[in-house]
């Protein structure tokens, strides 16, 4: 029997930290287990927000398939592609834009919420407003079953499926409608207790040494009334146990050092440095991967081209059914 088949994206815009780990990558190896998975490195949709600064998108391309392979995504069991070596891509985004109205783009809730977080950037172009419909094609192109998203990105998939109906209402049924695959993934803070991001140089990268991840940790937000090791602190809420939560799987540790730091018998030094040995231990195999493959010259390269082509095949079965759906057969 052929596996349903997943697609999921991810944008090249810098080093991949904690967040991706826990929020996408785990789970991308975990549902290759059981489904048929495309997984792209989104290199259009960074343009979308950063096409001022292209010059590291490339090579970004390569450091985050290197840390996908580190985190157990496997290209003997999943196809690896690089978004812009299907062309296909960019035709069917085309196509759906003649269907698709401008309003349906205008309301997707995170175009606002993006708009408002990087005001520090010109986004008021095409590409931005139309990456919700680029990310339909995105999935559609390859008939994808499910697409694994958050409770937030639900309504970007709900575009989907309301442009593909609207698609088939004109020319007939061409594609699968996919459907959400909910993951409910911890939501973990940044360093400095704001949200995890790359621009506010808040992250743990999953390519960072021992040493930088102890640093960091060391330097993490606490309970800021605690001024003193034997005043009472609050573990709720506080990054430092999230990232034990997430991380430290010595739950019988864990729970002694919340038990002890709410008593007040505990230091932040203990609790952060016991913390950094987690994250390490944790981060070890993966790193140990994502250096057997750097140490390959050319071997990225080859993984993503080869899993390009593949894509591009059943990119191209797809578009001749749509070329002949749209009477665009000549």
């Amino acid at each position: 029997m052929t596996k349903p088949r997943v697609v999921s994206g991810m944008r090249p815009t810098g080093r991949l930290h904690l967040g991706h780990l826990v929020g996408a990558l785990q789970n991308w190896e975990r549902l290759q287990q059981t489904y048929d998975c495309y997984y792209f490195v989104a290199d259009w949709h960074a343009l979308t927000s950063h096409y001022a600064s292209t010059e590291t998108i490339t090579a970004d391309a390569l450091d985050n398939a290197a840390d996908w392979i580190g985190a157990g995504v496997d290209p003997e069991k999943s196809t690896l592609f690089i978004q812009s070596q299907v062309p296909e891509h960019a035709e069917l985004y085309l196509l759906l834009q003649m269907v698709t109205p401008v309003s349906w783009l205008e309301r997707v809730p995170t175009y606002k919420e993006q708009m408002e977080q990087l005001a520090d950037r010109d986004l008021s172009n095409l590409g931005f407003l139309g990456y919700p419909l680029l990310q339909a094609a995105d999935v559609i192109i390859y008939n994808a079953h499910y697409v694994p998203v958050g409770e937030d990105q639900v309504p970007h998939l709900e575009l989907s499926r309301e442009v593909v109906r609207r698609f088939h209402n004109f020319y007939g049924e061409v594609f699968v409608e996919p459907q959400p695959l909910l993951t409910p993934t911890p939501r973990l803070p940044g360093l400095d207790n704001r949200k995890m991001s790359k621009s506010y140089n808040n992250t743990i990268d999953l390519s960072d040494t021992p040493a930088d991840v102890l640093k960091k940790i060391k330097q993490m937000y606490t309970d800021p009334k605690r001024v003193r090791a034997d005043v009472p602190g609050t573990v709720e809420g506080n990054p430092v146990f999230i990232y034990h939560d997430a991380f430290n799987p010595n739950r019988d540790e864990v729970d002694d050092l919340k038990a002890r730091y709410r008593a007040g018998t505990v230091g932040d030094v203990e609790v952060k440095t016991t913390l950094a040995a987690a994250v390490n231990t944790m981060l070890d195999p993966i790193r140990a991967r994502r250096e057997a493959v750097l140490a390959k010259p050319g071997y990225l390269r080859e993984i993503l081209m080869e899993g390009s082509k593949r894509a591009r095949v059943v990119a191209q079965e797809t578009m001749a059914k749509v070329r002949a759906a749209v009477k665009l057969e000549y």
